[in-house]
């Protein structure tokens, strides 16, 4: 089992820096999966976490200009990691001037990702900063739990109004209540809505459109073609765990987009190049 990769390219390492900054403030530890192909930050929705669960997902050949991954054999070419986003956002932060970053699995006094940086020198001599980050080995057996999320049978899907705005509300809302109503229909209405004994507010939003969901996209996921476009799916969710997906975003979108299971989980999707990052949350009675 063997990773091992370098960053030369320094819009490449601001790019997974900011992707992984974003991670570290949506959950204390994930899984992070390494394919030939992809690396991919999951967690999955255990009531631990609140049923919350999370994937990203990013091309590595827009990360690494080289990389080498060996997995645990040809059959299973993969490697699962549990990491502290945290620990990894802040030494990937330290050198964001590095001429070169190398990223290698390690064994030191335990699994660690190593990030070794050649800083820029004034003189001949080379400077090497390195931080060993621990991670655990997730065993074969366990990796099922990993996989990508399946498309959920929504009800709406709609894309979100700009993402600053909406944490402003969301902001002002969470001084009111612990829970929040998200409603939306096919015809781009999106509503943000809090209620106690003492006051109901709701934030209106229109014209936002509606994603088309084609059948590979969907997996027969999408809405149903007789469904009235002005009826409202919604879902009652946590506060906290909206204003945390709103919070973390570094990503800057190019769509987001939320997708609703009537009264049972809100499903918001993140956009941008090569970057895919879904993040589910389970609705409360």
């Amino acid at each position: 089992m063997k990773f091992r990769g370098k960053i030369v390219d320094v819009a490449c390492l601001n790019h997974v820096t900011r992707v992984i900054s974003t991670i570290s403030k949506l959950t204390k530890t994930c899984v992070l999966r390494l394919t030939a192909d992809n690396l991919f930050f999951v967690l999955s929705g255990k009531v631990a976490n609140g049923g919350v669960s999370m994937w990203c997902e990013l091309s590595q050949a827009n990360v690494f200009d080289e990389y080498q991954m060996e997995g645990v054999s040809s059959e299973d070419n993969e490697i699962c990691l549990e990491v502290t986003p945290e620990n990894l956002s802040r030494a990937l932060k330290t050198v964001q001037n590095a001429k070169a970053v190398k990223v290698k699995l390690t064994k030191k006094h335990c699994p660690c990702l190593t990030i070794a940086a050649e800083l820029p020198t004034l003189s001949s001599i080379s400077r090497v900063v390195t931080h060993d980050v621990p991670v655990d080995v997730i065993p074969r057996r366990l990796w099922h739990e990993f996989k990508e999320p399946s498309m959920p049978d929504f009800d709406v899907s709609v894309y979100l109004p700009p993402l600053k705005t909406m944490k402003n509300v969301v902001d002002r809302m969470k001084n009111l209540s612990n829970f929040l109503v998200i409603e939306a229909n096919l015809s781009g209405e999106m509503n943000l809505k809090i209620e106690t004994d003492l006051v109901s507010v709701t934030t209106h939003f229109k014209d936002l459109g509606n994603p088309l969901w084609g059948d590979d996209a969907s997996q027969d996921g999408g809405p149903s073609p007789s469904r009235d476009p002005e009826a409202m799916a919604q879902a009652r969710v946590d506060i906290r765990k909206l204003q945390q997906f709103l919070m973390g975003q570094q990503v800057n979108p190019s769509k987001a987009m939320c997708n609703i299971v009537h009264e049972r989980v809100v499903h918001l999707i993140l956009l941008h190049e090569d970057v895919s990052l879904q993040y589910f949350i389970p609705a409360v009675a």
